[in-house]
């Protein structure tokens, strides 16, 4: 019994991991080694659960749900020692809009955490208000003012005409 679990988060793990390290991208705005460690840790975290998250109606928006809360933890328990960097090192894309996804992660690295974490939530997870409310412990209201005043503040760093960014 114990092997088929393994084997069962085995394959579970296998196929989510690439969309948590996308999400925990954008939630760390570019920085690849914590993304990296935020999805370790909450695989971890699925592992030690997993006889119950596997019961779960979606483990996958489980999974998504403690890094959100991992990606928060960190924010709120960040070393004094660390750094972050002002400019994002130059990345090659292959058939996508480069400065377009650099500016917008550079601009989502400029939000609050929470700020970032509902607006990944939201629009790239494509999550539900009351599912984002889950995922970050709040209520629906918080998770809507929230919402808009995050994307007020993408659009300030952004200039009013954001249009600009999307076009070939």
């Amino acid at each position: 019994m114990r092997q088929v679990r393994a084997d069962e988060y085995a394959e579970f793990a296998a196929a989510r991991t690439g969309h948590l390290y996308r999400s925990a991208c954008l939630l760390t705005a570019g920085d690849t080694h914590l993304a990296e460690d935020l999805v370790q840790e909450t695989l971890g975290r699925l592992y030690v659960r997993w006889g119950r998250v596997s019961r779960a109606d979606n483990p996958a928006a489980y999974a998504q749900t403690v890094l959100t809360r991992a990606f928060l933890t960190h924010q709120r328990r960040r070393s004094s020692g660390e750094r972050a960097v002002d400019v994002l090192p130059e990345r090659a894309g292959a058939g996508a809009d480069v400065s377009l996804r650099l500016t917008l992660v550079e601009a989502l690295g400029r939000l609050p955490a929470k700020d970032r974490a509902v607006l990944v939530l939201r629009y790239w997870e494509d999550r539900s208000v009351e599912e984002t409310a889950r995922a970050m412990n709040a209520s629906s209201a918080a998770v809507r003012t929230r919402c808009v005043r995050a994307l007020g503040r993408l659009r300030e760093l952004l200039g009013e005409d954001i249009g600009e960014y999307a076009r070939p």
